[in-house]
Order: C-alpha cells, then structure tokens, then sequence
C-alpha cells in the first residue's frame, strides 16, 4: 500500500463547502423527458463556474467486450440525441463501428452533480461532420488534420512536424475537409441524473426509454 497516496487521499474533501454548492432536488418538478433538465443543468454548471462543462466520459467495449474510456467534448444535445465526434479510424471509431452503444458521464462537482447517458450510437452524414469540423477553432482543425490518432508514434519529433504542417494547412485552408472525421450520435435508452446532499441522501432520478415514451425513476442512493 502507498502510504503517501494513501495520506493524499485522506486530505481531500468531497464537496468542500468553500466550492460547492448542494442545490435541492425535486424529482416530481422535473420535466416528462430528459433533454430539458439536461439543458438548465449545464446551464446551472456554467453558471456556477464549473470549469469545461462540456466535457465527458464516453465508455465504449472493443470486440472482446473489454471496456474502454476517455474525455472528449460534448458537441451537442438534441431530440436526435448527443453528438461528439472523432476519427472513424481512432480507437473509440473502430471501437464504435464494431460495438455501437456507448455510455457517457458529465462531472459537475461544483453542484455536486452527475448525468449519465448510455445508448446506442450512429454517425451522422459526412457533410454535418465536415461542418461540425469547420465550426470549431482553427486548432481543432489542425488537430483534426494531424490525424493518426492512437496510432504507434515513434517519437516527438515525428508529432511536431505533422503538427506544424497542419496548422499551416489550417490557417491557409480554414474550409479543409478531414475524410475520417466523423459526428456520432448517442440516442439515449436511460439518462440518470444525480444530485449530491449533505446527509448522503443523495438524489438520483433515471429515465428509461419505452415504446410508450419516457419513464421516470427513483433510484437508492
């Protein structure tokens, strides 16, 4: 056992007063279906300072059914559902070409708050990706245009020049398409909202899917 880790962790609070806020949660006020509680929830988060909002956990399984998991950026939340995007051929691409059900985690910690989004995922047609693409800052396109991703690097070297070539190219080319970069879609089957309290009562309110529409439930904490 790590005992510097083990101090470590043991320093830390969960929802420190001096930066968290524990909002009251009504179950029975909220909305008949998922989308607009998401939405005044990330407003809530920006508002209250939350530091990238908009980013998530998207959890994806490879053939073998081995779970996999990273950070990427919230690109959109509508009724067709929500969007982010990568390369077709990143390891989250083939991961999503071979199995295509996802999961997705939203961290807010300032509010003591979590949603959880889980469901399958297609693409959207090459030309919204591309404007998905263009719509984003000159980095990102170079990024984009730099590709290879989760590929073997041989060195850094090797990364700086490829990387500078595609910031040139961006600059010089801000309309440039990127063939593999690809907008995906998560259609929810469950949405769980999660609000922290002070006494561990915390509150966790999931909607599921049914041929009938959305179901509201209560889950133990």
């Amino acid at each position: 056992m790590h005992t510097d880790l083990d101090a470590l962790l043991r320093s830390l609070r969960v929802w420190d007063p001096e930066v968290t806020r524990l909002p009251p949660f009504d179950p029975d006020s909220a909305p008949e279906a998922p989308l607009p509680l998401f939405v005044r929830w990330f407003a809530e988060a920006v508002e209250a300072g939350e530091r990238e909002p908009h980013t998530m956990s998207l959890a994806t399984a490879d053939a073998e059914g081995r779970a996999d998991v990273r950070i990427v950026m919230l690109h959109g939340a509508d009724e067709e559902g929500w969007s982010f995007a990568t390369h077709a051929d990143s390891r989250k691409g083939r991961q999503l070409a071979g199995r295509p059900y996802a999961a997705l985690a939203f961290h807010w910690p300032r509010l003591g708050r979590q949603v959880r989004v889980r469901g399958p995922v297609t693409t959207a047609p090459y030309e919204q990706a591309q404007a998905d693409l263009h719509a984003r800052s000159t980095g990102a396109l170079a990024a984009a245009l730099t590709g290879r991703q989760s590929r073997l690097l041989t060195s850094p070297e090797e990364l700086a020049r490829a990387s500078e070539e595609a910031w040139e190219r961006a600059g010089r080319e801000p309309e440039a398409e990127v063939p593999t970069w690809t907008l995906y879609r998560l259609a929810p089957d469950e949405v769980e909202f999660f609000q922290g309290e002070a006494r561990r009562r915390h509150g966790r309110l999931r909607y599921r899917r049914t041929p009938q529409g959305w179901v509201r439930e209560l889950l133990w904490p």
